[in-house]
């Protein structure tokens, strides 16, 4: 099984599904800080690939994930996309994203997660230190560069939709119910457009499912990957 982090994280994302799935699947967390394109990513994560894997991705992850199913759907034996989106950005959401890399040009990237933080987590843990110190040191490993390399390849890439009713594998579309950046709504849009996708909704929970609520996020991933 090959895990895709988001925007800024590294394997610490997946910390929890790492330790209490390796006895269902070999599981492996690809580096996404090298490239600056959506299709060269999913390339790369295919060059070092099993022939067949399961395919989970959370965020930038999931637009990786799903340009690789676009590449080689003949290889993802399951899918699962986690707070997540098929759209393409939006004027505004471009925006955003180039403000917070001028920011980071000027040498404030230390600047950039605290920012990012109300929206990445629910509101009611913004207090809890664990849950933001490791997000804030996943920030760090990832650096500078890494980070506007990210930001241009979610920029630039294409609209999935188009592509979500030709997935022929067991799919589970999983979200945290308040997930202020990819909402509930862009999940049930997926999980419409993909045959026989399986919705799975997270409470109490916010962009990042398999960190802030792991226990809930394993055990979906779990029942998808046995039973799917």
């Amino acid at each position: 099984m090959i895990l895709l982090p988001g925007l800024l994280c590294d394997a610490a994302l997946w910390s929890h599904q790492t330790r209490h799935l390796a006895e269902v699947a070999d599981m492996t967390v690809a580096d996404l800080t090298g490239r600056d394109s959506v299709s060269a990513l999913a390339a790369d994560v295919l060059a070092g690939a099993p022939e067949k894997f399961a395919l989970a991705g959370l965020s930038m992850g999931g637009y990786v994930a799903l340009e690789i199913v676009r590449q080689a759907p003949e290889r993802v034996a399951k899918l699962a996309l986690l707070d997540t989106n098929a759209r393409a950005d939006t004027d505004e959401q471009r925006r955003r994203r180039r403000g917070l890399m001028a920011l980071a040009d000027r040498g404030e990237f230390r600047g950039v997660t605290p920012r990012l933080l109300p929206m990445l987590i629910h509101p009611d843990r913004l207090e809890e230190a664990d849950l933001t110190d490791e997000v804030m040191a996943m920030a760090e490993r990832v650096g500078r560069d890494a980070f506007l390399r990210q930001q241009k390849l979610i920029m630039d890439r294409s609209d999935s939709r188009p592509m979500l009713p030709s997935i022929s594998c067991p799919t589970l579309v999983l979200c945290g119910r308040q997930d202020a950046i990819s909402t509930l709504e862009m999940h049930a849009e997926m999980a419409e457009a993909i045959p026989r996708a399986r919705l799975a909704v997270v409470e109490e929970c916010g962009h990042l499912a398999s960190l802030e609520r792991p226990h809930a996020a394993t055990a979906l991933m779990r029942d998808w990957l046995i039973y799917s």
